[in-house]
């Protein structure tokens, strides 16, 4: 018989939500409420209908909840404008070199700002940062977990840029219901209104009570398996878990919800055996279920109500509850009931990987590993393998990469970290809740064992064994290594499971799209208010410009071009040119040359940039039928910064593309008086961004392109591309795509002709910011 909460009725409802999720755009909003409403009544009706209600009440609600959070996001009226604020600082600050990054809960706004009104009880994403050129830390180091602060910010509608492999951040605001994102003005007229409270604060108070009682840098990784505070990992940090395929133990997980739940269990199984006449009052089986939930309730406060922490709290109050009824619930019906109360909770929860990666795990380990007892290190074993391969389709789609060191590194990881390290951190901070100071031995032991372990962790991240990057896969490449994993681990005995390997082939070895010999493909990354652009032929790539970096804060080059690189399948840069030194071309060089350590760099003469060499006119290079040379600057041309710009002419037989760096006009009329038929092109990068000091009348007649591309950040203050230089181009016959509105651009010129990809166009999502701004837009017009 189908139970109306059973694993079937599960199934529905992810699909159901899933299927509103990756819908382009969402529906009329009243067509998704009566989605759920219909979806309500057949479930609660059942009959035949019963898998029907499910999935039509998960497609409603989740739009309805999609449909909520992107319409309360900042209103255009206050977009770029200041505001001033009152509210409470949410969850633990991010403390870093020269900012503060935090969440922050709306309360009231100035009454003299009645359009920020909408802003009331709303979340938004805030920096603080240092004042420029300061040489300690600003008065933003006064801010605390749960404190009331009166601010003064400056907001942007969430919107981020759009990549292949690149980080979405208009998901992540949607799912994190963020309505805006900015930072303070005038930091020194900032108040606190209310010290802080709540559990924030008192987790805020313990993170730096760990930090001055282990004075050694394991102490943030204390702080971070302790409370789920990773503020104070850095980058490099990041980059070994990533490699050793650990992240899931750092960030907290579900499994360190059960751990802290089965200590609390094992207390009151103690203490029952210590008073037995507690037994006549109420069964030791029930009071240690209790108890456990009780545990992982604590746990899950400590670490903020993380997500993985909630799922795996909810599993176990489902457990326990049948236990108090006195009724078996299999682990299944738990894991189904689980993802049921998840999803009506926070239907958006399906935008996080973490929702994906712990269902999947536990359903994985339920199918697979036999029931029963087994030997405790044949079932460790059994169960990290079912996990590195049953996971691995996952990981892929989701980061892009695989860890072939992971099952080793989990096999010492697991054990030792949550058996050792997380036990001692947990007692440390029960012990200091008690007493103050009581903390410091425990959380000493903590970090010392966590010290004996990460060494080894480091040298696997170092080998040739860590991380293997993959390129971006076709929508089917998932579902079909989804079925191979399921072959591949059904019981001994089942034929042809080495066929099962083909159905890994789409996912793990997909078409790079690459041109065919004679052919090119230019890539114009969306890397903001900067330039980068890819040149790949048939067997090589070259890459012009890697984008801009802020000190402490946005690296193009680490968070995008590098990404992108490898998401675009490209294992090896022949040639990386920076056009010239500024730092919106520039910034990114070092991350792209630590990534990518084979690749020759070229800069223009006399520009800062260290260990390049010249690119100079008459410099080329010819690969798989393609030609491409340096058109300026010349060997004797005085290094000016932009008008220094390296240009490049990249010639096939199939038409011409043509880079341009920061040029302006006077270099421009140079190259049209002396390379007049060099210069001609079908693919043309507009100089300068677009600006006016730029896209000389007589330059552009004379290129002729049919695809002129504009790299500029939104809303920069530069205002570029000006609206006379895109009419220009457009007069001309050229499309002009602008990377602030389409994302990343991908062209394609061969025997076929021009191809042009726009990554926000071919890759269309419900919460894309720049339809979202449109389509307001021409509803104010219509008003």
């Amino acid at each position: 018989m189908r139970t109306p909460l059973g694993i079937a009725a599960a199934a529905s409802l992810v699909a159901g939500t899933l299927g509103c999720l990756l819908l382009p755009a969402l529906p009329w909003w009243p067509c998704l409420a009566l989605a759920f409403a219909c979806g309500l009544g057949s479930w609660l009706r059942g009959g035949h209908l019963s898998l029907v209600g499910p999935a039509l009440l998960g497609f409603g609600l989740a739009g309805l909840h999609a449909a909520g959070a992107l319409d309360g996001q900042l209103p255009a009226a206050l977009e770029g404008g200041e505001v001033e604020l009152s509210g409470r600082v949410l969850e633990l600050p991010q403390v870093e070199t020269r900012r503060t990054r935090f969440l922050f809960l709306v309360e009231n706004t100035a009454p003299n700002m009645a359009s920020a009104a909408a802003l009331r009880g709303k979340r938004l994403r805030l920096a603080w940062y240092d004042e420029y050129g300061s040489t300690t830390p600003g008065p933003r180091m006064r801010l605390h977990a749960g404190e009331r602060w009166r601010l003064r910010v400056k907001l942007r509608a969430p919107r981020g840029l759009r990549n292949p492999g690149g980080f979405d951040s208009e998901r992540h605001a949607l799912a994190q219901r963020i309505a805006a994102m900015g930072y303070v003005r005038d930091p020194e007229q900032a108040r606190r209104l209310a010290p802080g409270h709540g559990i924030d604060a008192w987790r805020d108070r313990m993170s730096r009570r760990i930090a001055t009682a282990v004075p050694k840098p394991s102490s943030r990784f204390v702080r971070a398996l302790a409370l789920g505070d990773t503020g104070g990992l850095e980058d490099a940090d990041w980059n070994v878990l990533r490699a050793n395929g650990l992240t899931h133990l750092i960030a907290i997980s579900g499994f360190h919800v059960g751990l802290a739940a089965g200590f609390f269990a094992l207390f009151a199984r103690g203490l029952w055996w210590l008073w037995p006449a507690l037994g006549r009052r109420w069964p030791r089986t029930q009071a240690a279920g209790l108890a456990a939930a009780c545990g992982g309730l604590v746990y899950a406060a400590v670490a903020g109500f993380a997500l993985p922490t909630v799922r795996t709290q909810l599993m176990i109050v489902i457990v326990v509850a049948a236990r108090l009824w006195r009724r078996q619930q299999p682990a299944a019906d738990a894991l189904a009931l689980a993802a049921i109360a998840v999803l009506l909770v926070d239907p958006l929860a399906p935008l996080g990987a973490g929702f994906w990666l712990s269902f999947a795990g536990v359903a994985w380990l339920l199918w697979c590993l036999p029931q029963g007892r087994q030997h405790p290190l044949r079932e460790f074993l059994g169960a990290q393998g079912v996990a590195s391969l049953g996971l691995l389709p996952l990981t892929v789609v989701l980061f892009g990469q695989a860890s072939l060191a992971g099952p080793f590194a989990n096999l010492v990881a697991v054990p030792w970290w949550s058996l050792v390290v997380v036990p001692l951190a947990l007692l440390g901070t029960a012990a200091e809740s008690l007493h103050a100071g009581a903390g410091q031995v425990l959380w000493s032991l903590s970090a010392t064992a966590f010290d004996a372990s990460w060494p080894l962790f480091e040298r696997l991240a170092s080998s040739p064994f860590a991380l293997w990057w993959l390129p971006e896969a076709r929508w089917f490449a998932l579902p079909l290594a989804l079925a191979g994993a399921f072959w591949l681990l059904l019981p001994r005995g089942v034929p042809g499971k080495p066929l099962a390997l083909l159905l890994w082939l789409p996912l793990l070895w997909p078409s790079r799209g690459l041109p065919e010999p004679g052919g090119v493909e230019v890539t114009m990354l969306d890397v903001g208010q900067g330039l980068s652009v890819l040149v790949r032929t048939h067997r090589h790539a070259l890459l012009y410009d890697m984008g801009p970096k802020v000190e402490e804060g946005f690296d193009a080059g680490e968070r995008v071009v590098v990404p992108a690189l490898r998401a675009l399948g490209v294992r090896r840069l022949d040639v990386a040119m920076a056009s010239h030194g500024d730092n919106d071309h520039a910034g990114g060089l070092a991350a792209v040359a630590a990534a990518f350590p084979s690749a020759r760099l070229f800069g223009a003469p006399g520009d800062p940039l260290p260990e390049t060499r010249d690119c100079i006119a008459g410099r080329e290079w010819r690969w798989d039928g393609v030609r491409i040379r340096v058109l300026h600057p010349g060997l004797h041309f005085p290094y000016l910064k932009n008008d220094s710009s390296c240009v490049l002419r990249v010639e096939t037989a199939h038409g011409a593309a043509l880079l341009t760096g920061d040029i302006g006009e006077v270099v421009e009329r140079k190259l049209l008086r002396e390379r007049p038929g060099a210069i001609r092109a079908r693919i043309v990068t507009v100089a300068h961004h677009g600006s006016r000091s730029s896209s000389d009348p007589g330059f552009v007649e004379a290129i002729g392109a049919a695809v002129a591309l504009v790299s500029a950040g939104h809303g920069n203050r530069f205002r570029h591309p000006a609206g006379d230089v895109v009419e220009r181009w457009q007069a001309a016959g050229a499309q002009v795509p602008v990377s602030a509105e389409t994302g990343a651009v991908r062209i394609w010129l061969g025997r076929g002709g021009l191809g042009v990809d726009l990554r926000r166009t071919s890759h269309p999502r419900l919460w894309d910011a720049v339809r979202r701004a449109v389509h307001v837009g021409e509803a104010s017009v219509e008003e």
